[in-house]
């Protein structure tokens, strides 16, 4: 049986009690080994090592800390294999899919930050009242404790920890209890070119989470997770003050326009849905069609949905508990709702659910309203352009969103309505580091990825200087 201990202060140690969490193949839903479950005096070990390494990192120079990520870049890309593996065994992924777009991801995720390390803006210095020299100065916040999700174990805590590294902040990460074992594995790679406690790892459950936004060691929190866990952490960090970094649920609609070519739209559609069985913040499970196409257009994306296999093209829900939210949105359909195709689980073990499309749908429908993450399509119609917006913002998540036309004048006119911080037009789905990914409303707040997130790990501080 595997166990998967905590990395504080530069090495692999066991948490202080002897609770465990079971790790379970999704696969096949077979346990395969165990976590160590970290308690209080866990937490304040890894915050009091960040803590003490933050006295050496933020004294480092841009160009120090660019060499270092660059270095653990390196080795994340050398060691692809090995994280492969433990990330497949954690969450079912599809094996070519993490060793040819996920980690490679993260890969260019620590480059870019590694090179926004040596990139800091700020208004000039100058006088700006007479007789005195104004500058500003980009710090670094302090200790960072970083909550990251089980649906991208690997490429959220890269997300997390390199723009905070490249800031000079250290940081406490807590992957989530299903998928702890590749942040364990970034953690030993990192160590190599940090300093000692600069980046700490400890396994655990929500209280551990709640350990960490409570302590007075800790000085920004970042989570991706569900609105309800960003709200808790949000409530928990609000008594301190503490600042807070929310990268939260989705439910993007994808609006598709009567002048698009339905074949390839519905072929485009599918696999935004149902990248990663569809948990994904941003999957394209939420389909708004034009009225004069509907009826033609779910027939293509129930033709193209069918032909995707569950452990070929996509892998299964992370968790017993996952399968079963995603089975009770579905068996709890109201009346008016058909089921186009799927609709059931797939094979007679683990957590494989069948490629899904669901038509007649209104927007009070509990499966409309909430984030599905799973392999599941949910389709409504719309008359006009001021409909199809209305029923796009009509839920409570701001994250992203797709528009699907031919026409530039209404791709533009639509964007600039649609209340999501991420509008794509004619793809859904696709990220760059470059470019920032975060939402509005039950999204949360901040920025991943891009200049931006970086700038989110610093602190602004104005140095006025008489000389008269």
């Amino acid at each position: 049986m595997t166990q998967v201990l905590n990395f504080v202060d530069g090495a692999e140690v066991p948490a202080a009690g002897s609770r465990t969490l079971d790790l379970v193949d999704p696969a096949t839903g077979e346990v395969f080994g165990t976590s160590v479950l970290s308690e209080q005096s866990d937490v304040d070990a890894a915050l009091e090592a960040a803590e003490r390494a933050f006295k050496v990192w933020r004294k480092s120079t841009p160009a120090q800390r660019q060499l270092a990520l660059l270095k653990i870049a390196d080795a994340v890309e050398a060691r692809a294999e090995e994280f492969a593996e433990l990330e497949i065994r954690e969450t079912g992924k599809i094996r070519d899919v993490v060793l040819e777009e996920e980690i490679p991801e993260c890969v260019s995720a620590l480059r870019f930050f590694a090179g926004a390390a040596r990139q800091l803006e700020g208004t000039a210095s100058g006088e700006y009242l007479p007789g005195h020299t104004s500058a500003i100065r980009r710090e670094p916040v302090g200790v960072c404790a970083q909550i990251a999700p089980w649906n991208y174990p690997l490429m959220m805590g890269v997300w997390k920890i390199a723009p905070a590294l490249a800031a000079g902040n250290t940081v406490v990460l807590k992957p989530a209890e299903t998928t702890p074992s590749t942040a364990v594995l970034l953690a030993k790679v990192a160590a190599e070119f940090l300093p000692q406690g600069a980046f700490n790892v400890l396994c655990g459950d929500r209280d551990t989470g709640r350990a960490l936004v409570k302590h007075p060691i800790t000085e920004l929190v970042s989570i991706t997770g569900s609105t309800r866990a960003g709200i808790d952490v949000a409530t928990v960090a609000a008594a301190d003050l503490k600042r807070t970094h929310l990268e939260l649920g989705g439910n993007a609609p994808l609006l598709v326009f009567g002048d698009v070519n339905l074949a390839e739209a519905a072929e485009g559609i599918v696999g935004a849905a149902f990248y990663n069985a569809g948990q994904d913040c941003t999957a394209g499970s939420r389909v708004l069609v034009d009225a004069a196409i509907h009826d033609e257009f779910v027939t293509e994306l129930t033709k193209a949905a069918a032909a995707q296999k569950p452990g070929a093209d996509f892998g299964p829900l992370n968790s017993e508990a996952q399968f079963g939210r995603v089975r009770g949105l579905v068996e709890r359909l109201p009346s008016h709702a058909r089921v186009e195709t799927g609709g059931t689980p797939a094979g007679d073990r683990g957590f494989f659910f069948s490629p899904t499309v669901i038509s007649g749908l209104k927007q009070d429908d509990e499966i409309v309203q909430e984030e599905i993450f799973g392999p599941v399509i949910t389709v409504q119609s719309f008359v006009d352009e001021d409909e199809a917006v209305r029923l796009a913002n009509g839920v409570p998540y701001g994250l992203a969103s797709s528009i699907w036309t031919h026409d530039l004048g209404r791709a533009t006119r639509v964007s600039g309505e649609l209340d999501f911080g991420c509008v794509w037009v004619n793809t859904h789905g696709p990220l760059v580091s470059e470019m920032p990914h975060g939402g509005f409303g039950h999204s949360g707040h901040g920025k991943d990825l891009s200049s931006y997130s970086f700038a989110e790990y610093t602190r602004v501080k104005h140095v006025m200087t008489r000389f008269a």
